[in-house]
């Protein structure tokens, strides 16, 4: 899962509450040692107090003190309204004293997740006197649920804020104007907004069914009943009224309500759908003549598969560049950390029709989609608490196969699950075994009596195999060795502050109890690399992960007479560069990708668009071997930047198995505020031959060995070079 961040860590001060004026930025008010109308959230054992002594205007300033780095404390205040604007800024004045493993700053937020910057990159630390600062952030009232903003505190020392100002396009905000959101038919539904009033959902085999059939019938008018896609209707909160009507009722009754339901939505024109070209796939539609139903209600399904719908649904529509879905009317939710049974039973259909029908790799799912329907409705109905609603969603997320597929913001109870605290070490798995391959702080390594190259072969009495296969259901990945990838830091996470292991070092089994730390007391930080050195006088190296187009001329001037160049595509490229510097390597045009994609007018049909080129740059190309490093961390992006690099007629694919997830994301938002995504286009080679999954298939398979960790060798990089100089 997601490493501790505090921009993630952020998320848990939101249940704040609204003011109705706004007053005390200044700090000239507090109640119990804490500003009034201010919240705190954070786990950092940090004091926050009134400082009548050090202020920079008024009578106090707010003062943050902490004796140890802990982690991070925030105040938080909650803007009353949502306002129009374009930009928001807040300004305040920081003072700091011997800050240090951390930093200050004040922070602003636009929930859900629309935009968020703390100062982590001013990197305000030390000694620093009164100095004004400002966070501005872009606006999107329309999109807008929260504001939020404050100032944080990381690390240990001393920091003092005051005369905080919120402005919106350079005007104070006691004169901006608050957001009038034009309500719809969905936003003026207010019947079911504390509650879906549903509960004890029988769940024998026949119910079951019914269940299931609701599932698929309530997901296909979301997406193909034209009324449905005018927003005329708030569909979570019909899903709760047509439940109720149909709960109970014998099948044959049931249909007739569901016939009566669906004809009254409102009446539409069909139109005759033209054979589609370049199919990959077809929706399955097939449930709706073999589930079943009366003929009535058959009938009525398959006459709206012809209807003639909006290209805009209100529920989805298509960003206009790449053409991957927006899910952008989705209601996250935000207050039901718990939802109800009916909202949970929500959340599964939400999820489960989003793949049916906009899933551009559903063709790929191993097993029948509508199984795992049937299979999740116990599951999430079952569930007792927040903590197993939210891994009940994860396991669901996890069986698309996905490597983009995630619960991608903060989640407490999944970071709880996965544990809160971390030993120093890195694993990775080499030779099929979780090995020790690096360190978050090698002070505490070498304390705990652990070296590179040992094999962790048990865990708190439980055998490492067996412990992979205990968390792999929680684990999304689009192949098993991407899976291997993300479940290895989490071997070595606990809520406990020791673990206990096995470990195999030279053939000899160790016993050893080392102990665990929270993040800020790793004071773990990556290191930066360069985006080009040279190894030697033959060898260009450039590494991706730092990648800046602008950058490019005056690299590839000096190194046009090298013999060789070395893309290392082993981490996610910090620039788009698949044109720009593909053209470089290559005399010709060649195309390297085609897409697949599906649209409103049928959801679930998808076919293949345009392919593109990688265009070349003729005798000014790079002559030299060009060898192109990747692994498992090669992702997405790095995936569809080897895909046109490979193209050089004088190239060579040096690592192994890649993530197997391309295609521009799509992200959107369960019950509870849970969010997730999904690969959002298909990403074929020219041929149609399939990415997702299989990832990149390298022309020289390398892969790392225990001894080759031992001794620090880069052992794909070593391969790369020798095919250079031979």
């Amino acid at each position: 899962m997601k490493k501790y961040l505090i921009s993630t860590l952020l998320i848990l001060g939101l249940n704040s509450f609204a003011q109705q004026k706004i007053e005390n930025l200044n700090f000239e008010s507090f109640d119990k040692e804490l500003p009034s109308l201010w919240t705190t959230f954070g786990d950092s054992t940090a004091k926050i107090s009134a400082d009548s002594k050090e202020k920079q205007e008024g009578k106090t300033s707010a003062l943050f003190h902490a004796t140890e780095n802990s982690g991070f404390k925030a105040l938080m205040y909650t803007l009353p309204e949502n306002y129009a604007g374009k930009k928001i800024t807040l300004s305040g004045y920081i003072k700091t004293e011997n800050i240090t493993d951390g930093f200050a700053g004040l922070w602003l937020r636009i929930d859900p997740e629309i935009a968020f910057d703390n100062m982590k990159k001013v990197d305000l630390k030390g000694t620093n006197d009164w100095k004004k600062y400002e966070v501005t952030l872009n606006m999107s009232p329309e999109n807008t649920q929260k504001i939020v903003f404050g100032a944080l505190l990381s690390g240990k020392g001393k920091m003092w804020v005051d005369n905080l100002k919120i402005s919106i396009d350079g005007k104070d905000i006691k004169n901006a104007k608050v957001f009038q959101k034009k309500l719809t038919k969905v936003n003026l539904d207010k019947e079911f907004d504390l509650g879906s009033k549903i509960s004890n959902i029988n769940l024998e085999k026949e119910n079951l069914d019914y269940l299931t059939k609701l599932g698929l019938i309530w997901g296909y008018l979301k997406y193909y009943h034209p009324s449905v896609a005018e927003g005329n209707y708030n569909w979570d909160y019909e899903l709760f009224r047509i439940y109720e009507k149909t709960r109970g009722v014998p099948s044959n009754q049931r249909d007739e309500i569901f016939v009566k339901w669906i004809k009254n939505l409102g009446k539409y024109q069909t139109e005759k759908k033209s054979e589609a070209e370049n199919v990959k796939f077809k929706p399955d539609l097939d449930w709706i003549t073999n589930s079943g139903f009366s003929k009535e209600l058959s009938d009525e399904l398959l006459k709206i598969k012809n209807a003639k719908r909006p290209r805009g649904n209100y529920y989805v529509e298509f960003f206009s560049n790449a053409g991957n879905p927006d899910f952008k009317n989705e209601n996250p939710y935000l207050k039901m950390t718990y939802p109800d049974e009916g909202f949970r039973l929500l959340s599964l259909y939400r999820y489960w029709n989003m793949i049916q029908y906009y899933f551009p790799y559903k063709n790929l799912i191993e097993e029948d989609w509508k199984d795992v329907l049937k299979e999740f409705i116990p599951k999430f109905i079952n569930t007792k608490d927040e903590t197993e609603y939210a891994l009940v969603s994860l396991e669901i997320i996890t069986r698309i196969r996905d490597t983009h597929a995630d619960i991608i913001n903060y989640n407490k109870r999944i970071h709880h699950f996965f544990g809160t605290r971390y030993t120093a070490l890195q694993l990775i798995f080499a030779e099929n075994k979780a090995v020790v391959n690096d360190f978050y702080n090698e002070g505490f390594a070498k304390e705990a009596g652990i070296q590179k190259g040992d094999v962790i072969t048990e865990i708190n009495g439980v055998k490492t195999e067996d412990f992979v296969n205990n968390l792999l259901k929680y684990i999304p990945g689009s192949n098993y060795t991407t899976q291997l990838r993300d479940v290895a830091p989490n071997l070595m996470r606990s809520n406990n502050e020791t673990i206990k292991i096995k470990l195999t070092r030279n053939g000899k089994t160790e016993e050893k109890t080392i102990k665990t730390y929270t993040g800020p007391e790793l004071k773990y930080t990556r290191e930066k690399k360069e985006f080009f050195k040279m190894l030697d006088n033959n060898f260009a190296y450039l590494y991706m992960g730092s990648a800046n187009a602008d950058d490019l001329p005056a690299i590839f001037e000096k190194i046009k007479d090298t013999k060789g160049l070395i893309i290392d595509l082993r981490s996610y490229p910090s620039d788009f560069l698949t044109f720009k510097m593909g053209k470089l390597l290559k005399p010709e045009s060649t195309e390297f990708v085609k897409f697949t994609k599906t649209k409103n007018d049928q959801p679930g049909l998808f076919t293949f668009t345009s392919s593109l080129e990688v265009p070349g740059s003729g005798k000014n190309s790079y002559q030299g071997k060009i060898a192109i490093l990747i692994n498992e961390t090669t992702q997405s992006s790095a995936e569809y930047h080897t895909m046109a690099f490979r193209t050089a007629p004088n190239s060579k694919v040096f690592g192994s198995q890649t993530a197997g997830a391309d295609g521009n994301v799509s992200d959107f938002f369960l019950p509870g505020n849970i969010k997730t995504m999904i690969s959002g286009i298909g990403i074929y080679y020219p041929d149609g031959q399939e990415t997702q999954r299989i990832g990149i298939v390298p022309d020289v398979e390398v892969k790392p060995t225990i001894e080759g960790i031992k001794n620090n060798k880069d052992e794909i990089l070593e391969k790369a070079m020798k095919w250079i100089n031979n």
